[in-house]
């Protein structure tokens, strides 16, 4: 049976357009602020690293939150992670960004104007044949507005995908203070400014990467309505046509 998806969720003509341009070398995405005749070209797709995840249960959200902070320190709980409600099969999957580059002159100085365009995990390679708004287990469809997008905030413009079931551990170098401050972190330094976190006993990680103030999260469905991708958008077109 072929997949039918829920039309609250469903990416419109624009976002499904830019989700799979995104992922398009050569592709153009706009053009450069103030300068409509510099267009915004994707450049490549950068394989990051992999994550592991045995639980099968997906985080999509910041690492830390800055006003936690307080909690943090005083060894508190803190709300939860931002978990998907979808479920993906348990294993070890590719993260992927999509690099853009719009240059342009700033105070008389050039700027090769390269950014994150999109953040993917690959799943499978099977085809992509439509786009939804992945939801987390707290979101409440019923409550959704026409056009809203359903996002995860962060404040120091970094998300993360991570091992639901062991979050407290992959979380935790990035909420540890010493009288004030934050203790740095022992990860693994990653292309794009990424970092990868691991937790052996678990066979898990955490993978960060660059989420301007958050993001929305879009799961790309088979023709049977498995996840074959699941991507990340900090600046895009709305939800809906």
């Amino acid at each position: 049976m072929e997949w039918i998806g829920d039309a609250r969720l469903a990416a419109g003509p624009e976002a499904t357009w830019y989700l799979e341009a995104a992922f398009t070398s050569g592709a153009h995405l706009g053009t450069v602020y103030d300068d409509p005749t510099t267009p915004v070209v994707v450049t490549g797709i950068e394989e990051v690293t992999t994550l592991r995840i045995p639980s099968g249960r997906l985080v999509v959200d910041a690492p830390w939150h800055d006003d936690e902070t307080f909690e943090y320190e005083r060894g508190l709980p803190t709300s939860p992670p931002r978990e998907l409600a979808v479920r993906i099969p348990p294993g070890t999957y590719q993260v992927e960004i999509a690099w853009t580059a719009g240059p342009y002159e700033f105070l008389g100085e050039h700027c090769d104007g390269v950014e994150c365009a999109a953040t993917r995990l690959r799943i499978s390679d099977d085809p992509v044949i439509g786009w939804e708004m992945g939801l987390g287990v707290d979101d409440d469809i019923d409550r959704l507005q026409p056009g809203e997008q359903v996002r995860f905030y962060s404040d120091a413009n970094v998300g993360c995908f991570a091992d639901a079931g062991a979050w407290r551990a992959l979380a935790a170098p990035f909420r540890t203070y010493v009288d004030g401050r934050p203790v740095p972190r022992d990860s693994e330094m990653l292309p794009g400014r990424c970092e990868r976190i691991t937790d052996e006993s678990q066979q898990a990680d955490l993978v960060t990467f660059t989420a301007e103030s958050g993001g929305v999260v879009w799961l790309g469905r088979t023709r049977t309505g498995d996840v074959a991708t699941i991507v990340v958008t900090s600046g895009m077109p709305g939800a809906k046509a």
